[in-house]
């Protein structure tokens, strides 16, 4: 008898817990090109906001050991192009249920975003990242402060009918505070962790390496971190969580899913490996049997028991 490896985000069942995460896997009809991408559970399209953004300067990218700095600045169409263009297209490379990231610098950017995105089929959730700079509040992130979480959170709750997934920011004292207030405000669900700010210095330059001084780190360095998050998370809502945080291997996606995720999102893994979703996908039930796991939900969260 072999492992069931599926799982279930707010009534979206997917056949196992691998998504690729935003911005590492633009609408995936690169990837497409390369393997099957309908053996993912799903997948996070690129950040979308209202208005088309270029991004920041370059460089925007930077390597570090163990992962990677990025400050691209959510380089993206529009929220228009994409449901057009790109959401109109995907079903002829994906046919399951894509999560929809959207991003926006005042609660009006969210509220639009979510109501043009409302109305397509093959969106299955809506992931709100909360890490941009509220541009009406002093430019400070609503993922740092519980009150504008919560307020972004029953916004865009009032204008779709999809289930509403709040990505949250790390570089916050009380991660669990903000995922309270969100889950009081109606979400869904939520998603951590976004990137952990940090910079790196050119020494010849004497000068910050990336044009915007600091970038989001990701890869394996974060995972201790984003595993202990999503931990004390799990312990405080009630609601499913998509782990992600330098995910790079079967025992990763194990690990993150004992600790309290309900699935998990790949990131700079994907971008160093354009194959590691597939792979990962082919080792998990090898690597569930290994550790006498049949059903992959039985272990969501098994660490606080």
């Amino acid at each position: 008898m072999g492992v069931d490896i599926s799982v279930s985000l707010s009534g979206l069942t997917l056949d196992n817990p691998v998504i690729p995460a935003s911005g590492c896997f633009g609408y995936g009809k690169e990837f497409s090109e390369l393997y099957d991408i309908n053996i993912l559970g799903s997948f996070s399209i690129k950040g979308t906001t209202k208005h088309p953004r270029f991004g920041n300067p370059t460089p925007r990218i930077a390597e570090t050991p163990s992962g990677m700095l990025n400050a691209v600045g959510l380089q993206n169409p529009g929220i228009d192009v994409v449901a057009t263009n790109h959401l109109a297209y995907m079903g002829r490379y994906f046919n399951k249920k894509v999560i929809a990231n959207i991003s926006g610098f005042s609660i009006e950017e969210f509220v639009y975003c979510a109501q043009k995105l409302d109305s397509i089929e093959q969106i299955g959730i809506i992931e709100v990242n909360i890490s941009c700079p509220n541009v009406h509040g002093g430019g400070i992130a609503f993922g740092t402060d519980a009150n504008s979480a919560a307020e972004v959170t029953r916004a865009v709750k009032a204008v779709t009918k999809k289930p509403i997934y709040i990505k949250l920011s790390p570089n916050v004292t009380d991660i669990t505070e903000i995922a309270v207030a969100c889950e009081n405000a109606g979400a869904d669900g939520l998603s951590l962790i976004n990137t952990l700010l940090g910079m790196r210095i050119d020494l010849k330059k004497r000068r910050p390496l990336l044009a915007n001084k600091t970038g989001g780190l990701s890869g394996p360095a974060v995972f201790p971190v984003a595993l202990r998050m999503v931990y004390q998370v799990y312990e405080a809502v009630k609601i499913p969580i998509m782990g992600m945080g330098g995910i790079s291997s079967a025992a990763d996606v194990i690990e993150m899913m004992m600790a309290g995720a309900s699935a998990v999102q790949i990131g700079a893994a994907t971008l160093k490996n354009p194959y590691i979703c597939k792979e990962i996908i082919e080792r998990l039930p090898l690597e569930a049997e290994r550790l006498r796991i049949t059903n992959l939900k039985d272990i969501i969260g098994v660490a606080h028991l």
